[in-house]
Order: C-alpha cells, then structure tokens, then sequence
C-alpha cells in the first residue's frame, strides 16, 4: 500500500540546537545567531504526507522489528547492497562511468537501488547514493576520482572558509526525493525503504581533510587548534542533516540510517564532546518532525561506544562484526534493536560454508532476542562477493522462524527458540 501524493504541507522550522562555539560577526553573517543556534531553512513540500505518521498494522516487517514489535522472523538487508559486486550494476556503470552521474541521476538511482530487490528480495531496499550527496546543497562541492575516491579541493581550516556554507538547499536534492518516491511505490509494503545520511562528525572529516584519511590528523589537530571553528561546522551539518532526514521522510522513506563511519576512530572521551552531542540533537529534532520514523546508527568499530551510542536515542544500534551479538545484547540491553552483525568476508567461501556459517547465526539471532533483531552485515558487501552467496544467505535468513511461546527470560534477557 502506498501513499497519495496529492496533498502536500510545510514542516515548521527547526527548534533552537542550542549547540555553542565562539560567536564572531562573520558567524552572524553566516546565519549563527549569539545563542549558538543556526536559522533553519524550510522544509519543501511533503510527497508522502503521512509518512512520519506510518500505520503499525501495515508497516514492513523491517519496520516492525526496528520499533520492538513482534515478529515471526528477523528481518534481513545488507549495507551495500545494491553495489559493483552485482554484474547488473556493473553493466550499467560501463555505460554511465560517472558515479556522481549514477547516484544523482533520479531513473538511474531507481534502477540501481532496485537491482538487489528484484535479484534476492531483501526486507530492506535502500536507496543508492553516498553520504556526500548533500554537500553540494549547503555549499561544499566535490568530486569524485576514480584513485583518489570523493576529493574536496577547497578544505575547510579556517574560521573564513566557512563564509561558503549555507543552509541546505532541498531543491538541489530533488533527484533524492523523487527515488525515494518511485521506490516507495515499486516496493509498496513489501519491504522498508531505507534513507542513510552521514553523521555530523563522519561528514566533517572529509569536509576538513579534503577527502578520505588513514590518519585523521587535522580534523583531531583542529580539536584543540580551533576548536570554535569546528563546533560551528559541525552544528551546521547539523541542521543540515536533520533537515535532509525529515526530507527523505517525506519522501518515502520508511527508515533512515545514520551512518558514523569515521566516530569509531575517536577515543571514547573525544567522541563524547565531537559526535554524539550532535547526532543526539539530529535525533531530537526529527522525533520531533517523524516521531514514528525508526532510527538506526552504525559506526564501524563501535565495541567501545555501545552504551554511548545507545545514549543518543536511536531505535536500533548496527553492530560491526568484531562484537559479539550476546554480549551487545547484554550491554545495551532489551529495550533497543540491534542490527548485524555478519563477516562480510563469510559469503566469499563455499556455499556449504556459507550455509554452515549463517546456520552458526541461528544462535546469534536467539542472543539478540526475539524481537529487536535486524539481520544484517557487519559492514557493506565487499566488492567481489558472489551473488550466490547473497541470494544464499537471504534464502536462510527467510527460513529463521520465532516461536515466541518458547521465549524465557534469565535476567531481563529474553531467549527464544529460533529454527529453520
């Protein structure tokens, strides 16, 4: 079941983040006002109108199982899906080799995005696109080179650099919008459409070291060098990003995923004062706008910030495949989702393997309860991984099946019996 697309409205303006740094007249120019707030820009019309107010009885079985409802069995997706991996994506990108051209190309998105679903029907369809997209629409262009990978010639360093920032500009993201909608409508209630954006942090460091790192020093330097400087950057990408989650909303998508890829590389304490206070403001503000919209934040090497990560307000926590599912059951408790946390290296060995390996995951999935439990990757599908492989571990997951009338509780920790 779809939504109509014929009535449309205006979200209010954004709350005060209340996010402080040096004032400055340049930071006034800029749109930041004394109290260390941004303006906000207004939202465009709402495609899906009800979107944020989805109806439990006829969400996808992914949505369900991110907001703690029962299931009968653990919903099943895969970050990267739709990718170079699958020889009909590789088709189409010898015929369109621009990647910007691809994930900003509104029937190419389609297609791409449509790929897997149509190949192995997952629970989840994410759009294809990057967690750069957005720069563009508040005043940060790039490239993307075929060696280097996403090159941002002019970095931000400087409290003057950041005269190029403006508000987000949705009109620049409409290919986003119009995918999000297509997709909603192709996939219906079959499945969840899945938003992504890159977290505040995650998104700075290239903003900062022009690009993709191994090292992180200047983005970490200007932690202590100018530290003003980075606050204000990081609270814009704020709004930003808050903004442009509420526009895939209302677009279509069922549930948007944060991705803070590089906060994993952030001693606890520095992740702390230079992540969290922002994606938990992003959270704030979009419960505010979809308050049923079911939230999801990864972080590649997260074993050391789960219950930190829990404390943003997030309804499902990814785990990378380094922590063990029992025991991030156990440290972030019953009351949040968890979503993984396969090797992706697995679906590279034989079939009888990879069918021995996802066996070995019945047990995982009964750690992480009955409910609450995406099944999901660690990380992204790795380039190379056989399509078998995939189809074959989607084909088991469909087969997991929940008897609930045997889940027991030990300690507050649910276990169920979970078989084929």
């Amino acid at each position: 079941m779809g939504f109509s697309t014929s009535t449309s409205f205006y979200f209010s303006r954004y709350c005060n983040l209340g996010l402080a740094w040096k004032s400055s007249s340049l930071f006034v120019q800029l749109g930041f006002i004394p109290n260390g707030s941004i303006k906000p820009t207004k939202i465009s019309p709402c495609k899906f109108p009800r979107a944020c107010l989805s109806s439990p009885s006829s969400d996808p079985l992914l949505v369900k199982a991110a907001r703690g409802d029962p299931v009968n069995r653990p919903p099943a997706w895969m970050m990267r899906q739709a990718g170079r991996y699958m020889a009909a994506y590789r088709k189409l990108a010898e015929k369109y080799p621009s990647f910007r051209e691809r994930s900003e190309t509104t029937d190419l998105i389609v297609e791409i995005s449509l790929q897997p679903w149509e190949a192995f029907h997952p629970d989840g369809v994410i759009i294809f696109s990057d967690i750069l997209t957005p720069l563009p629409a508040f005043g940060v262009p790039f490239d993307i080179e075929e060696v280097r990978g996403p090159v941002i010639h002019s970095p931000l360093h400087h409290e003057e650099d950041l005269k190029a920032l403006h508000p987000i500009d949705l009109d620049k993201l409409q290919f986003v919008g119009e995918s999000l909608q297509i997709l909603r409508r192709e996939v219906g209630e079959q499945a969840a459409v899945l938003g992504f954006v890159g977290a505040p942090w995650t998104i700075a460091t290239y903003i900062v070291e022009g690009g993709t790192t191994r090292t992180y020093t200047k983005i970490k330097s200007m932690c202590h060098t100018a530290p003003h400087v980075l606050r204000a950057l990081l609270s814009h990408l704020t709004v930003a990003i808050a903004e442009y989650i509420v526009f895939q909303v209302q677009s279509g998508a069922h549930c948007v995923q944060i991705f803070d890829s590089w906060g994993g590389q952030l001693p606890p304490h520095m992740w702390d004062s230079w992540s969290k206070p922002y994606i938990d403001k992003i959270v704030s503000t979009v419960r505010t706008k979809c308050p049923q919209t079911p939230l999801v934040l990864y972080i590649n090497g997260n074993g050391g910030i789960l219950e930190r990560m829990k404390l943003t307000g997030v309804d499902v926590i990814g785990l990378d495949w380094t922590v063990d599912m029992e025991d991030g059951r156990k440290r972030l408790g019953n009351d949040i989702g968890i979503q993984g946390n396969v090797d992706p290296a697995v679906l590279f060995s034989p079939l009888s393997a990879v069918a021995d390996e996802i066996k070995r995951y019945v047990m995982v999935v009964k750690s992480a309860g009955p409910r609450h439990h995406i099944l999901n990757l660690g990380h992204g599908v790795l380039v190379g991984t056989p399509e078998e492989a995939v189809a074959h571990f989607f084909n088991v997951a469909r087969s997991l099946k929940i008897d609930e009338k045997t889940v027991e509780h030990e300690n507050n920790a649910p276990k169920t019996v979970v078989g084929r």
